[in-house]
């Protein structure tokens, strides 16, 4: 069966491992869900992810980061904004700021997946993908 939003699927598969306190988390892979687990990476929210490829299909699998024990999530919400159903789109002046600035948000712009700070950078809008705090 085909997944009609695969990108609440990651979400939903990264905010499961995270309560359930696992150490990796597969999810099939694609171009735009690599992008995403990048900026995860380079945000500091995961440890570190690798493309495995078990013959049958390939797979990101993710490695979740938690504090000094396990108990202390990194991640501690994740949230899709704009779906199928329901595109969300910001414009260059109207970039949201999640949390006041101590998350995260992904947009999708003509500059590719990038995240809320370097779109007011480049001074560009797009579609509002996630928020992650």
């Amino acid at each position: 069966m085909a997944i009609s939003d695969p990108i609440a699927d990651m979400l939903t598969r990264i905010r499961n491992a995270n309560t359930a306190k696992h150490d990796t988390v597969d999810i099939p892979v694609s171009k735009m869900k690599t992008s995403i687990a990048q900026i995860l990476l380079d945000e500091g929210y995961i440890k570190s992810f690798d493309i495995v490829d078990d013959g049958k299909m390939k797979n990101i699998r993710i490695t979740l980061k938690y504090g000094a024990d396990k108990n202390q999530k990194i991640i501690t919400g994740l949230k899709r904004i704009s779906k199928p159903g329901l595109r969300v789109y910001a414009g260059k002046d109207d970039i949201p700021r999640v949390l006041g600035g101590l998350g995260v948000a992904i947009l999708s712009t003509n500059k590719g997946i990038i995240t809320d700070k370097q779109a007011r950078k480049e001074n560009v809008g797009g579609e509002v993908l996630a928020f992650i705090w």
